[in-house]
Parts: C-alpha cells; sequence; structure tokens
C-alpha cells in the first residue's frame, strides 16, 4: 500500500510540475519558433537548394548556441523585472541605450518590411493579391492585442507555432536518405568546393536567422509582461530550451525537404522553392507555402511588439498587453504605426524590396555584437543578478559565442569589399 501511495503522490507531483510549466511556457517558445520567420524559411529552402543536406550539422549546432543567448535574458527579466531597453539605459546610460533602441528599431521596422514580403509572395501562390494579404495581416495582427490580456495574445501566438510544425510531414513525404541524414547531421564537412564566398555568405545568413537581436528584446519584455518571477526561471529554460528544439527541427526538415528534392536548383526565396515543388508534389508545395505565411506572420506579431515595448520601456509609457488601448495609447499607436508602415511600403510599386532586405542583414550582424556584450555584462552584475548571474560555464559559452560572431561579422565585412578573397 505505501509503495501505490508513493507512486500516486509522484504522479500527482508530476501533474502539478506539468501544469505549472504550461502555466509559465510560451515566451521561449514563440520566440524560437518566431525566429523561423519569413527571411529565415527563405534562408533554410536556399541552403538546401544550393548545398543539398551538408550543412545539417551546422543547423543543428546553432541550436544550442540560440538557446545560451536567449536563456540569459529569461534570467534578466525575471530577476529585474524590467524589459532589455530599459535594462541597458540604466546600466550603460543614455548613448548606448539611444544606441541600441534606434538600432533595433529601424532594423525591426525593416525586418517587417520583409515579413511582408513573404506573406505576399506567399499567398500569391493561391492568387490571392498582395493588398488582400496585407490587409487580413492587420487584422489578425491588431485582434490580437485588443483584447487587453498578455495570456490571450500569447495563446493565439502558440497556435501560429503550431501551424509552424506543417513542414514537417514533408521530412518524410519525399523519403530522404537515412544514411545521407544521419551523415550530414553529425559530421562536419563542407560541400564540394569547400568554402567559398557563396558558402560564407550562406553561413552568416543562417547564423543572423536563428540569433538576431530582436529576439533578446522581445523575451525579456514577455518574461516581464507574463509576470514570471525569479522562481518561475527553471521552467523558463525548459520553455526555451523547448524552442530551441523545434527550431531546428523546422530549419532540418526545410533542408532535407529541398536538399532532396531541388538540389542544385537556382532558387531566390521560399515562394520559389514551393512554385518548383508544387509540380512534383502539390502537397509539399501546399505545406511550404502555407509554413512561409505562417512564418512572416508570427515573426510579424513578436517583433512589432519587441519595438514597441522597447519604445514604452524607454519613454515610461504604459507598455503591457494587459492594458487597454485607452490604458496605454502610445504604445499601441506605435504598434499601430509599425505594422501599417510595413504593410504599406511592400504595397508601393517599384519599392526597393531587395535592396532591404540586404539592409537588414548588414544592420543586424552590426547590431548583434554590442547587443551579446550588453547581455553578457548585465548577466555578471552580482548586485543585480545575486545568485542568478551568469556561471563560469555560462560566461566561457556565451563569450565564446560573441567571439565567434565578431570575427564571422568582421570577416562578412571584409569579404564584402573583397568578394574574391575566398576563391
Amino acid at each position: 500500500m505505501n509503495f501505490i501511495s508513493k507512486i500516486f503522490y509522484e504522479y500527482r507531483r508530476a501533474l502539478k510540475a506539468l501544469g505549472l510549466f504550461l502555466s509559465i511556457a510560451g515566451p521561449g517558445i514563440i520566440v524560437m519558433v518566431a525566429d523561423n520567420d519569413a527571411g529565415g524559411i527563405t534562408t533554410y529552402t536556399t541552403t538546401g537548394a544550393q548545398t543539398g543536406m551538408h550543412l545539417l550539422w551546422f543547423l543543428i549546432i546553432l541550436g544550442p548556441v540560440a538557446y545560451f543567448v536567449q536563456e540569459m535574458t529569461v534570467r534578466l527579466g525575471a530577476v529585474t523585472k524590467r524589459g532589455h531597453a530599459e535594462a541597458i539605459f540604466d546600466a550603460f546610460g543614455s548613448f548606448w541605450g539611444w544606441f541600441s533602441l534606434l538600432d533595433l528599431v529601424v532594423t525591426d521596422w525593416l525586418t517587417m518590411i520583409t515579413e511582408f514580403i513573404g506573406m505576399t509572395a506567399a499567398m500569391s501562390i493561391f492568387h490571392i493579391p498582395a493588398p488582400v494579404t496585407v490587409v487580413i495581416c492587420w487584422t489578425i495582427m491588431g485582434a490580437m492585442i485588443m483584447s487587453g490580456r498578455y495570456w490571450t495574445w500569447e495563446k493565439i501566438a502558440l497556435g501560429f507555432c503550431v501551424i509552424n510544425m506543417i513542414y514537417v510531414p514533408a521530412a518524410f513525404m519525399v523519403h530522404p536518405s537515412v544514411h545521407d541524414v544521419v551523415f550530414n547531421s553529425f559530421v562536419p564537412h563542407f560541400p564540394p568546393g569547400g568554402l567559398t564566398n557563396d558558402l560564407f555568405f550562406l553561413l552568416m545568413a543562417n547564423i543572423g536567422t536563428t540569433i538576431a537581436p530582436w529576439m533578446l528584446f522581445f523575451q525579456q519584455s514577455s518574461v516581464v509582461d507574463k509576470g514570471m518571477q525569479e522562481k518561475d526561471i527553471v521552467f523558463g529554460k525548459i520553455d526555451t530550451a523547448i524552442g530551441a528544439l523545434l527550431t531546428v527541427i523546422v530549419a532540418a526538415v526545410l533542408i532535407v525537404v529541398t536538399g532532396t528534392l531541388l538540389n542544385g536548383a537556382q532558387v531566390q526565396d521560399a515562394a520559389a522553392a514551393a512554385i518548383k515543388l508544387m509540380p512534383m508534389n502539390r502537397y509539399i508545395g501546399t505545406f511550404v507555402a502555407i509554413g512561409l505565411f505562417d512564418a512572416g506572420l508570427l515573426g510579424a506579431i513578436c517583433i512589432s511588439l519587441a519595438s514597441s515595448w522597447a519604445f514604452g520601456e524607454v519613454f515610461g509609457w504604459a507598455h503591457s498587453l494587459n492594458h487597454k488601448i485607452h490604458e496605454a495609447p502610445w504604445f499601441y499607436a506605435y504598434y499601430f504605426f509599425d505594422l501599417l508602415l510595413a504593410g504599406t511600403v511592400v504595397l508601393i510599386p517599384g519599392a526597393p524590396l531587395v535592396l532591404i532586405t540586404l539592409f537588414v542583414q548588414v544592420i543586424a550582424t552590426t547590431l548583434l555584437p554590442a547587443a551579446l556584450v550588453f547581455l553578457i555584462l548585465l548577466l555578471n552584475d552580482e548586485k543585480t543578478m545575486g545568485k542568478y548571474k551568469n556561471t563560469l560555464f555560462e560566461n566561457v559559452a556565451n563569450i565564446g559565442i560573441t567571439l565567434v560572431i565578431i570575427v564571422l561579422s568582421t570577416m562578412y565585412g571584409v569579404t564584402t569589399l573583397f568578394p574574391n578573397l575566398l576563391k
């Protein structure tokens, strides 16, 4: 009887822990899955088409890298109860605060445009005009925040995260070689031809889609708006780890699909990949198109909020999704302004959309190392973080990640100026 009672007790305890985790989970999963936005989906499909499955191992490595970086925002938000923009202003002064905020706002707005580019391109495959797609997106994103409750917004966002998994069945439908998948996943190597300029740019693009500055601002502000406490940090880490795993799964699936069916094909973006896949397998092509729309929408949902939260924190506006519009008018005004402006640019005839997409990558590459340095310094402030400051292992891992990104960013700039360097 005692044995049965013990089992029942452990069962009840496990259920309670699961319930607590489910109530806390959200920010980590959302930010990680949203990281596979329209630009990310395009990067993965292009990677698969150009290199087959040879870079699967590289994507798998980027999963833990993203976790180590984002996990710091969970601790920082739960301990300080401040968003990332506010934390930088308080710790480093107004110069670096404004530097981070303005870079974030410009990058976020340009990235929002790329999300609308992806969504309109995806829906054009189903013969839906771009203006209709933009209006639908405006309506969905506006309705999500009208309830005045963070929990409502989060549940809807998690629903879009589930839709993002639509790619997974496609990996089984193409019947890839199990040996090739396993070998390319766990044996680091470059595709035939070695490290070239084109391959290096592709590696940088994959890094850029896995770790982006807006993610730091979004997750920390989300943790604060949700009201997570220090006791919730463990579950927040698990939430982030699950999100990182889902990010890797989606990236790997897309590389397997395009690497199997489109290897060697000229693919410029995910919409073009979906069109090429339609004659081969209509279901797979449809999955990629629907997934591209969902990825762009989820990315736009998170990126727009990252900027709105940051502005609210810096200017002292009410800036919570738990506020009604009349309670936080400037927060919502900026949100809708950002939304309307980004969507409108896509509809302007002759707008330099390709140039905007390239410009986003340049700015993001410039901002990321600085953002990571700020984050590491904040996490090493014992007076602020107490027992939740970075451990030696966490510092080694995150400083190592930052140094590698700085080196690669520098190489990216050098190879842009001297394009024949790696040839």
